[in-house]
């Protein structure tokens, strides 16, 4: 790990400015659409807006990049980025706030995956497995420190949105004065979603349900919390308490993943996640409630690499591409659904429909774990794959390199 630290550094210090730029102007606009009286429901359909455009660059990123070139996508990209965050205390409007968030979500996956084109392109089959792991982390401790960016005082209304701005634009610095040539994008063959459905139920269902949940902690939390009556600082803590538990818990539950039927596992940290859910909805206490997001978010969280890892558990290693592609799209639909749907669970409930709806997913993910656990058996453990960590805001390169980490761990099982 200090090795892929010394060597790669620039790369990840611009990663971290990109996440805490990013994870700001999320929780900063479930604060400020209150305030500029914007309903549950039209704040959801701003935060969906965010995963509509990830899940459109996802796919048409990787050709613009083959067309023009990393460099300058990279640099355009970024350029949109820092002027949709300026734009949104300018125009206080719920369309040009949807249309924003629209363009942050394009921008931000077209820069994720230039970024982690580079990362990968230094990593070796030796440091494969480490580069991951110090990208998740930093990728985390981005979005954890952005929330404590909430409690700077913003006399004029603008500070904080030019904040996020100015760390996105240095975040560049590092990353373009450190870069080596990067691979072109190569085209994998396809598989439709009926034929990964077949190869792993389970996994299609999970990564379509946890991408709601996802959605739910990354855009619904700050609109969640100030519908609650939470002050400023007590945001910050409930917003970040999510990824301090998945930050936690990603590395333990890796561990026992490898060692047992990772299908039981997934029911039980799924039925844990609910669990804590259904407590916050109870709950009265803000610490209790700061306590559940800590358990959601280490639940959640670590069962989108899980799933990921059931799924290729049942496949060869040149489907793994091809099937990656299909869960990021799933996924992608998920999180597009789950703002949409938890919003209006919201506007029916009041603030804990945000719990209810997170519990209801969960407890659908346990339910079906269980199903699938008296289907078929479940493969030997020793014959499974490596599990690698990835955040459920993958890009399609971070899910490459998660998938070559996977094949190379297999490649050298079978040769032991």
């Amino acid at each position: 790990m200090l090795y892929v630290m010394r060597t790669s550094w620039p790369l990840l210090l611009g990663m971290l400015l990109l996440m805490v730029g990013n994870g700001l102007q999320g929780s900063l606009l479930g604060v400020r659409g209150s305030a500029a009286g914007f309903s549950t429901t039209v704040m959801a359909v701003v935060m969906s807006a965010y995963f509509a455009g990830f899940l459109f660059a996802s796919r048409m990123v990787p050709e613009m990049i083959r067309r023009v070139g990393h460099v300058r996508v990279f640099a355009a990209l970024g350029s949109f980025i820092s002027a949709a965050l300026i734009l949104f205390p300018a125009v206080q409007h719920p369309a040009a706030w949807v249309l924003g968030r629209l363009v942050l979500g394009f921008c931000f996956c077209g820069v994720y995956v230039t970024a982690e084109s580079w990362l990968n392109n230094t990593a070796t089959n030796e440091t494969r497995g480490q580069t991951l792991s110090a990208y998740m982390i930093v990728q985390t401790l981005g979005i954890i420190a952005a929330q404590a960016l909430l409690v700077v005082p913003d006399v004029s209304g603008f500070l904080l949105f030019v904040i996020p701005s100015v760390l996105v634009s240095i975040s560049f610095a590092p990353i373009l004065l450190s870069i080596s040539p990067t691979p072109a994008f190569e085209s994998t063959k396809r598989m439709t979603l009926r034929e990964l459905y077949s190869v792993s139920p389970l996994g299609m269902v999970g990564i379509f349900l946890l991408g709601s949940v996802f959605a739910a902690q990354f855009g619904m939390a700050a609109v969640y919390a100030t519908e609650a009556g939470m002050r400023l600082g007590q945001i910050s803590i409930f917003v970040a308490a999510f990824y301090v538990g998945a930050l936690i818990m990603q590395y333990p539950l890796g561990w026992i993943s490898d060692r047992v039927d990772r299908r039981g596992l997934i029911m039980i940290v799924a039925a844990l996640g609910a669990a804590g859910a259904l407590v916050a909805v109870m709950a009265q206490s803000y610490w209790v409630i700061v306590g559940c997001a800590a358990v959601i978010g280490g639940c959640s969280n670590p069962l989108y690499s899980l799933l990921i890892a059931y799924t290729n558990d049942f496949l060869q290693s040149e489907d793994m591409a091809a099937a990656s592609a299909g869960l990021l799209f799933i996924n992608g639909v998920g999180a597009i659904a789950g703002p949409l749907v938890i919003g209006w669970v919201m506007q029916v409930m009041g603030p804990p429909g945000f719990f209810v709806l997170i519990a209801t997913l969960l407890v659908a993910l346990t339910a079906y774990a269980a199903y699938r656990m008296t289907q078929r058996p479940a493969p030997a453990v020793e014959t499974t794959g490596a599990y690698a960590p990835v955040l459920p805001s993958a890009s399609p390169v971070a899910m490459e390199v998660a998938q070559e980490y996977f094949i190379e761990r297999s490649e050298e099982e079978e040769e032991e």
